[in-house]
């Protein structure tokens, strides 16, 4: 995984560290120095900061106390209770926080060896499809010789802190980690993909099916080993970090600690009952201030769950933050649930393995139509088909597919202002199975993402069998903007992008040939099929040219639904397109009947409902069955 990580700046840690040692002073990072720049990108600075280095601030500083915890953040004074929220999940992942502090062991302090220390750290962060090493000194801004941002429970610890320093500097500044978002981090610490859940749309709160549901998939996901945040929406700024009556804070990221089924009862009868209870622990990134409600750290409930369940679920009564709730608690209090997957890819797992498809994109503008990359969303159907197209095939009768597109991050500094994020999304057609050019007119939508100004958007989505086209777009065409296209499927989709609107023109087209017109062959089904006593299992062929669709076998029915397309570019538009159908059988497939299409132009009859033929050259006679046809042929070659 960490194979080929980019050192950020062309920074690098060994050279750097090696030259102050050898010159025998501290490191200064001269891409992030110890000044105002370094803290905001606009507004002017509070009371007055000051850059100390851990061994000014207290004695024996280390980069971890009794290890590593989600108890040992609190926030600072910048609003990044998001950041604190991803950096709890990630304090709970040794496999995870190892790889965002590498080597930690050779970086952490060694009282004994003074001279081996520079001043100087580094740390991973998943950026835009490839891990970057990121240098820092260890400067750190204080007020009254407090660290003023994120800050450990033990005053000579500092790895929250430097880790935060790093993710600033790739951020631009302190500032621009101010409001930010949690999917975000737990994406830049894992390379994973975070899938937001809007708890109060999904009305997961009153529809226990659906909150069942939910509790699989959070729990497969804590169990795999990928990060959870939970956040109650605040709707004004006023709203803002205010408490609840319960103790849940609004407008507040929540590291989702723990995630678990809790048995009921005491001794044998808790194991011959099978009540079980869905429960998550939550930590509040104040580390103080808890939920007081039902199985809260002093409630009476905990009476129904014997000592040694309590002793394995590690329940405390100090108010530090972490606290227990009912996932029917959580859906009803919270608004919006954060699941990062670590998508597994490795052939060597155990667990689900996905083929990951990862392709870099561009939204650019052009004044040629064809050539232009920035057409706006569906709204804009002028200049919709502009856009970026990207193909891939889903190769088995269903499959679920995982979606997530990346605008690169924009970095907030006082020469550039804040970076804004475009509002993106996409669509996706199912297309011909066939098709290798791009999309000129609309097709079925098989789904949609939302719109939203966010540095990414994820869907989850069952798709059957066939290819399907993505469209990743802008909410207003003419934004421009690099993008990072991901595909999740369980077998490879040869996902690719579609360059070209029609057949390239050689020198051989000259002598070949070159296409007069397209045609796209829709069938729908057929009906009155030859029937066997078990029914037909019969699947349909469309051929033209040399170039053939197929589509899946159809099980036991004699009214089949094949609904399946072709789209063919035709050099000799006078010979017929033919449609064939065919009974699948152990030892030999047999034909079923066939319809020639001439499939002109001018044909205004877009469906056709026609009679099965048999193969006779001479004089075909008709054969059981009907087969329903849509076709639409143009003389342009990009009218489809």
């Amino acid at each position: 995984m960490f194979s080929c990580v980019k050192p950020y700046e062309d920074q690098n840690y060994s050279t750097l560290k090696r030259a102050c040692l050898r010159r025998k002073v501290l490191f200064e990072d001269p891409h992030f120095p110890a000044t105002d720049d370094s803290l905001y990108y606009k507004g002017t600075p509070g009371p007055a900061v000051r850059w100390k280095r851990p061994k000014d601030i207290c004695e024996d500083p280390r980069l971890f106390v009794d290890g590593i915890s989600s108890h040992d953040l609190h926030q600072g004074q910048v609003g990044n209770c998001w950041f604190v929220a991803a950096c709890s999940s990630l304090a709970s992942r040794e496999s995870l926080w190892q790889k965002v502090i590498p080597d930690w062991k050779e970086q952490e302090w060694d009282p004994e060896k003074p001279d081996a220390y520079a001043g100087i750290f580094h740390f991973h962060f998943w950026r835009f499809g490839e891990w970057m090493d990121v240098v820092i000194d260890d400067r750190l801004p204080t007020v009254n010789n407090q660290l003023i941002y994120c800050h450990s429970n033990s005053r000579n610890e500092f790895w929250c802190a430097l880790v935060e320093k790093a993710y600033a500097k790739l951020a631009g500044c302190y500032q621009a980690l101010d409001g930010g978002n949690t999917a975000d981090a737990l994406v830049d610490f894992t390379g994973g993909v975070s899938e937001p859940i809007d708890l109060t749309e999904g009305d997961f709160a009153n529809d226990e099916t659906k909150r069942s549901q939910l509790f699989e998939r959070v729990l497969k996901v804590h169990s795999r080993g990928g990060l959870i945040s939970a956040s109650i929406k605040a709707m004004t700024a006023a709203d803002m970090e205010a408490r609840l009556a319960c103790g849940l804070v609004k407008g507040h990221a929540y590291a989702v600690t723990d995630v678990r089924k809790v048995r009921l009862g005491h001794g044998l009868l808790a194991f011959f009952k099978s009540e079980k209870l869905d429960m998550i622990r939550l930590r509040n990134p104040w580390g103080e201030r808890e939920w007081n409600g039902p199985w809260s750290d002093t409630s009476e409930e905990w009476q129904k769950v014997s000592k040694s369940e309590r002793e394995k679920m590690g329940v405390t009564v100090q108010d530090d933050g972490e606290f227990w709730m009912t996932f029917e608690d959580v859906c009803r209090y919270f608004t919006d649930i954060i699941k990062c997957r670590l998508l597994n890819t490795s052939y060597l797992s155990i667990h689900k393995t996905w083929e990951e498809a990862r392709l870099h994109g561009a939204w650019t503008q052009h004044e040629d139509p064809r050539r232009n990359r920035s057409g706006g969303c569906i709204n804009h159907k002028e200049t919709f088909f502009q856009n970026p197209q990207y193909i891939f095939d889903v190769k088995k009768p269903e499959d679920e597919v995982l979606i997530c597109i990346q605008q690169r991050p924009k970095r907030s500094t006082r020469q550039e202002g804040k970076g804004e994020n475009l509002a993106i999304g996409f669509d996706i057609y199912k297309v011909e199975e066939n098709r290798q050019y791009r999309m000129h007119s609309l097709q079925h939508k098989a789904a949609s993402s939302i719109y939203i100004n966010s540095r990414s958007v994820f869907l989850r989505t069952d798709q059957p069998e066939g290819r399907y086209v993505i469209i990743p777009t802008t909410f207003e065409p003419g934004h421009t903007g690099e993008f990072l296209l991901r595909v999740f499927t369980d077998v490879p989709s040869n996902c690719r992008e579609l360059c070209l609107d029609e057949p390239s023109r050689t020198c051989w087209s000259s002598l070949c040939g070159y296409p007069q017109q397209v045609t796209q062959v829709h069938v729908l089904g057929a009906a009155g099929l030859k029937d066997s006593p078990t029914g037909a299992n019969s699947y349909v062929i469309i051929k033209c040219e040399g170039d053939k669709v197929r589509s899946a076998v159809q099980k036991g029915t004699s009214t089949p639904e094949y609904n399946v397309k072709g789209v063919f570019y035709r050099k000799k538009p006078g010979q017929p397109v033919t449609v064939q159908i065919w009974n699948h059988r152990v030892l030999k497939d047999e034909f079923l009947g066939q319809v020639h299409l001439k499939a002109n132009p001018d044909d205004l009859q877009a469906l056709h409902t026609l009679h099965l033929r048999d193969r006779s050259s001479r004089q075909p006679s008709d054969l059981p069955g009907t087969v329903a046809v849509r076709i639409l042929s143009s003389a342009s070659l990009m009218a489809v």
